[in-house]
């Protein structure tokens, strides 16, 4: 087997040469990774790592299985989430180690998208492993300082980089302190982490930082049910393991009423997205209702958004979503999966309706938002589950006789 089967060294040389040439390409790379782990991906690593799962198994065609164990080594806690299917490649490491880049754009029912997900993992760590069956990389804060150290370092024979560019790379890099981008270096094998590499599939884990980062995680892990098999349908089950014991989502289809619909953007309704977005015309729509208890007032897209929803029950679409993912972008996709979300939930009150209470399923009319809007997307989706409900034929006349529409 190849020491560096992921090409590692080469996409290393490849980031360092340009940093050697222009520090301010490493400021660049620093800012964005810190963006998106302290700021827009700060409390997703457990979702982020499990849309990887599902897009994992969908690229296998098998069901997904997703282990995610919060373990302790010695005095260090690591967050270790093993998945089935398409273990990690060479493209995917390459894509791991940068931003906005995702190896998913050609993988029409792939969930991530957007090429930055992964740098949730550094919200919570400076040493990540991601392990497969024929080989490991690692990313490490201590190595990537380590690194530019030996860049930065005069040289008595006149070669590296030159003295100018070498003060100034010197210097952002003390500027940084722990904040140094380091997803950007790829190092091969496991690193520190003694995790052994699995079986099948890809296996991550994550040292965590600190006790704020084992609370934040573990508070995540306590937050996971069954909107995360919804969202992420190509999960069939979901294991948690925590010192306080485990628990295991599966069957999620037996505890919540589902409507789905599925299509394809028509001409021009993409047109202003990113040029990448503009390539992924599929679109998806699900509600769906639990049988017992309540639906997330957030819209999910799929993952949750913070978008509220004044609708009683949960709905995950494939909305377009500005820079942050936490809020839909406003425009023509919107707009149209708005539609296709009324349709749905027409589909949805007429399953409802022939269930029927003796099999426990509520009443479509109790169902619609008795609540005023929480916003512009809010208002727009309550009113066409308003319009649904009015054309669907949901009302028994006292005197019998078919059923009506409002």
């Amino acid at each position: 087997m190849s020491p560096d089967p992921y090409g590692t060294r080469a996409l290393r040389d490849a980031v360092l040469t340009a940093w050697a040439a222009s520090p301010a390409r490493l400021r660049e790379d620093a800012n964005a990774e810190e963006d998106h782990a302290r700021g827009w991906y700060r409390d997703r690593v457990v979702v982020e790592l499990a849309q990887n799962a599902a897009d994992a198994a969908v690229r296998a065609r098998e069901p997904g299985d997703l282990t995610l164990e919060l373990r302790t080594d010695g005095a260090r806690t690591l967050l270790v989430a093993t998945n089935t299917g398409e273990p990690l490649d060479a493209a995917g490491v390459a894509a791991l180690a940068s931003l906005r880049a995702s190896a998913k754009r050609d993988h029409a029912d792939a969930v991530g998208r957007f090429g930055v997900g992964f740098a949730a993992v550094r919200s919570v760590a400076d040493d990540v492993a991601v392990l497969t069956p024929t080989g490991a990389v690692h990313f490490s804060l201590a190595a990537t300082r380590r690194t530019l150290a030996d860049l930065t370092a005069t040289r008595g024979d006149g070669t590296g980089v030159p003295d100018g560019e070498r003060a100034a790379l010197a210097d952002e890099v003390a500027r940084r302190g722990a904040w140094l981008p380091v997803l950007r270096l790829p190092f091969e094998g496991p690193g520190g982490l003694t995790v052994p590499a699995p079986t099948a599939g890809t296996r991550v884990a994550l040292l965590l930082r600190d006790a704020a980062a084992v609370a934040g995680v573990r508070a995540q892990l306590d937050a996971l049910d069954d909107a995360l098999l919804l969202a992420l349908p190509g999960l069939t089950r979901v294991t948690v393991r925590t010192p306080a014991g485990e628990r295991t989502l599966t069957d999620v289809g037996d505890r919540w009423w589902v409507a789905r619909r599925s299509g394809t953007f028509g001409d021009g309704v993409l047109t202003g997205r990113p040029v990448e977005e503009q390539t992924r015309t599929g679109w998806q729509v699900a509600w769906a209702v639990p049988r017992d208890g309540e639906a997330p007032r957030v819209v999910h897209a799929p993952t949750p958004t913070d978008e509220p929803c004044s609708v009683p029950a949960l709905l995950v679409a494939s909305f377009p979503l500005d820079p942050s993912r936490r809020h839909v972008a406003p425009g023509a996709a919107t707009d149209a999966l708005v539609a296709e979300a009324g349709r749905t939930w027409g589909d949805l009150v007429r399953s409802l309706h022939r269930a029927g209470a003796d099999d426990g399923a509520p009443h479509p009319l109790d169902l619609l938002p008795a609540a005023l809007p929480a916003g512009d997307l809010d208002a727009a989706l309550c009113s066409a589950v308003r319009a649904a409900v009015r054309d669907a034929a949901v009302l028994i006349p006292a005197a019998g006789g078919p059923a009506v529409a409002p």
